[in-house]
């Protein structure tokens, strides 16, 4: 018989936050993706990778086929994740924004993350505006900023109060490396 329970890191908050990273290859021809779910503590819950060769460059554009290979990876590993994470997190100069606006209709909030550099002034195009550990980050939610109690803020605001709105990106860059040394 099995125990019922539920862990008290997802309770803070109601689920998972998902940080997805798209990854340049060896070459100009292979690209990679992770993404990287972690509860309202950091600690990892589930972990989904995947890489693909480009197909030849000369029937597509070069912008074009970059998009493409970003639309099959994010959809390869929402299709593999097991878990339904409470919002999506990806790195704005990594992820366009058509990504989530014409290519894919994803069905959580999404999160493009910008760090701020110091000194820059406040972008005022940017939904908002945290501070997680020592870098202040400009937060670009589609399809639009939830409410302050909604679950997915809380957890971003849960995240950056602990200094882990960006450290999570690194930990799925190093989990992708680490996956692809064994395989």
């Amino acid at each position: 018989m099995s125990v019922p329970f539920k862990d008290a890191a997802e309770l803070d908050a109601g689920g998972t936050a998902a940080f997805m990273r798209l990854v340049p290859g060896r070459g100009d021809q292979r690209r990679g993706a992770a993404l990287f779910q972690v509860n309202a503590r950091g600690a990892p819950v589930e972990f989904t990778y995947n890489r693909l060769d480009l197909p030849s460059e000369v029937l597509w554009r070069p912008e074009q086929l970059e998009r493409e290979a970003a639309k099959t990876l994010a959809r390869s590993l929402f299709e593999a994740a097991r878990r339904t994470p409470l919002v999506l997190l990806c790195l704005a100069d990594e992820i366009d924004a058509a990504l989530f606006s014409e290519d894919l209709e994803v069905q959580i909030p999404v999160c493009r993350v910008a760090v701020q550099a110091p000194g820059e002034p406040f972008q005022p195009a940017s939904v908002e505006r945290l501070v997680s550990g020592d870098a202040t980050v400009h937060l670009f939610w589609r399809p639009a900023l939830p409410s302050p109690e909604s679950p997915p803020r809380r957890l971003v605001a849960t995240l950056a109060a602990r200094g882990l709105l960006l450290e999570p990106f690194e930990r799925a860059l190093a989990g992708f490396h680490e996956a692809l040394s064994g395989a």
